[in-house]
């Protein structure tokens, strides 16, 4: 399934094809139309959970809970997203608003989609087991699940655009190049001088000072001090451990064991295989940002409450603000 033939349910499309999601994020193609599409699942989705929370007490309870969770995630992305766009532009990522959006806005999809899932699960347990605190932990338990699936999505999507550049692009700049130096080919170099030649004899004839290996035994003309050419054989190729690193006795001065390919600052460091990849900050920064988005979303859900209804209590849009949402969950589990 590609992006040009979407299908009609973008969370098919998610699940189904979310590499396509993710490299259309990355090209910025078509990011209004994706963006909308998923805005308006994810509050219609939002709306029926809702209206199944609500109907533990009432029905007016229902359709004022079917306005308030959409309203709820909607508001919290709106508190959360300046700062997610505003933490990568300190680090150096490339990503833009609009490629902001979209990923927070898959993970807001894949979590109301499965939330709206497990409505007949909630639904089940409302008819059967008229209990408020067990019906308000199990819906709890629910929506935590759904969340936690829906920010894997987040981390997955940002791990895509960290491959292509976009959170830490100087890092893979870095990466190209030393790649590039790695495989550029090994310019041929020039035949060696005689061994024994010194670099200015060899830099007089336009040839390399870098000595060749010569079989053992073979005859190698020698200069003398007063300018005569001796011949003398050839001493023995001295094995070499390692990285050319002679095993015997060092070489005189001037010479180089048969092998040795001396490191050159202009030939470029090549990474090291199997070396990790260094973390961009912008990931890091992704766990914090939602974590910051969690607590923005549980003290914005205590505020808009209830959501729920105590049966024992009449009917109000919002209840006073006190107390926690974290303090309010200890007590219903006490009280069970």
């Amino acid at each position: 399934m590609s992006g040009d033939r979407p299908s009609p349910l973008v969370i098919e499309r998610i699940l189904r094809d979310r590499e396509g999601i993710w490299q259309q994020i990355v090209a910025e193609r078509d990011l209004n139309a994706l963006t909308g599409r998923m805005l308006t699942s994810s509050a219609i989705a939002l709306a029926c959970y809702g209206a199944v929370l609500g109907f533990f007490h009432s029905p007016l309870m229902a359709l004022t809970s079917a306005l308030k969770l959409p309203l709820l995630f909607l508001v919290t992305l709106a508190i959360c997203l300046p700062t997610l766009y505003l933490f990568n532009l300190v680090f150096g990522a490339r990503l833009s608003v609009r490629q902001s959006l979209a990923l927070v806005m898959v993970a807001i999809t894949v979590t109301s989609m499965l939330a709206v899932a497990f409505a007949p699960i909630s639904l089940f347990f409302l008819i059967t087991a008229n209990d408020y605190g067990f019906f308000k932990l199990l819906n709890v338990a629910i929506l935590t699940l759904s969340a936690l699936v829906g920010l894997r999505f987040l981390t997955s999507g940002m791990q895509v655009l960290n491959d292509h550049g976009l959170l830490a692009p100087e890092a893979a700049n870095a990466k190209v190049g030393e790649q590039a130096a790695a495989q550029a080919p090994v310019q041929a170099v020039p035949a060696a001088v005689a061994v024994g030649a010194t670099p200015a004899a060899a830099a007089a004839t336009g040839q390399s000072a870098e000595p060749v290996a010569v079989p053992a035994g073979a005859a190698v003309a020698e200069s003398t001090p007063n300018g005569a050419v001796t011949t003398a054989p050839a001493p023995a190729q001295v094995p070499t451990q390692g990285a050319g690193q002679p095993a015997g006795a060092p070489f005189p001065p001037g010479m180089l064991p048969p092998g040795y390919v001396a490191q050159r600052p202009w030939d470029g460091r090549t990474a090291r295989g199997g070396e990790p990849a260094q973390r961009p900050a912008s990931m890091t920064l992704l766990y914090i940002w939602i974590l910051l988005f969690g607590f923005v979303g549980t003290q914005l859900a205590w505020t808009l409450r209830p959501f729920f209804g105590d049966p024992g209590q009449d009917f109000a849009f919002f209840r006073s603000i006190d107390g926690n949402f974290y303090a309010e969950i200890l007590r219903t589990i006490a009280n069970l």
